[in-house]
């Protein structure tokens, strides 16, 4: 396994659709291994793939409170079947976005369906914390940042914020930096 680069806002891989895996081979099992590893390393609770610079529609999520056992999802191809009426405002940031956080209003519920590192078809009904990262690794693979359900006033004051923030650190060899 291996720690990915992860990508910095505002780099174009992030604004990209990410296509649909083909097959569940080896590179794909490998890529959520690494993923998982990357996710773990920064700490987050949420990876797509889009944020270490693969187009393809992979996200890894693990929502176990602090000293509890991992309980990682590794989801190919997830698509949302469903969201409830009801909502969610939670304060959300993102591994692309470090130290950028905003609240955001989300469904506080969802059932989504994806392939597993088999290949195996699941489905799986969330809420809470696993819901919002569900809807929020989904909106990566859709080239949606969490900032851009926000007002475009807030979203540019947050960008600039982040803008400034890595303008004043010296080069890190986890993340990169676009254009």
């Amino acid at each position: 396994m291996a720690v990915l680069p992860i990508l910095i806002a505002p780099h174009p891989s992030l604004k990209r659709r990410a296509e649909p895996v083909q097959e569940v081979d080896d590179e794909i099992r490998q890529l959520t291994d690494d993923m998982l590893e990357t996710m773990y390393d920064a700490p987050g609770v949420g990876l797509a793939a889009p944020q270490v610079d693969v187009a393809k529609r992979v996200i890894v999520i693990d929502c176990a409170d602090d000293g509890e056992a991992p309980q990682p999802y590794r989801m190919i191809n997830p698509e949302l079947l469903w969201t409830s009426q009801d909502q969610d405002t939670r304060e959300e940031g993102c591994l692309s976005l470090p130290d950028i956080y905003a609240d955001v209003t989300r469904a506080a519920a969802c059932k989504v369906a994806y392939l597993d590192q088999r290949g195996e078809h699941h489905e799986l009904e969330a809420e809470g914390l696993l819901a919002v990262c569900i809807q929020h690794e989904i909106d990566h693979l859709n080239g949606v940042l969490f900032v851009d359900h926000l007002s475009a006033l807030k979203r540019n004051m947050l960008m600039r914020k982040l803008a400034k923030q890595q303008a004043g650190k010296k080069p890190n060899k986890k993340a990169s930096v676009g254009a």
